[in-house]
């Protein structure tokens, strides 16, 4: 008989679909986020006539 091995972390990580759907949804909302504020400092201010 095997003696029982521990799981990994990654594979236990891998394999919880509730974490992958948080963090399907939380990076690519915190990336785009922070890539809107940087494009909304580089952008230069209006010209009033």
């Amino acid at each position: 008989m095997k003696p029982t091995q521990k799981t990994p972390l990654l594979q236990r990580l891998m394999d919880n679909p509730w974490l992958l759907l948080v963090l399907g949804v939380v990076i690519p909302l915190l990336s785009y986020t922070l890539w809107g504020w940087i494009e909304l400092y580089n952008v230069p201010p209006a010209q009033l006539p």
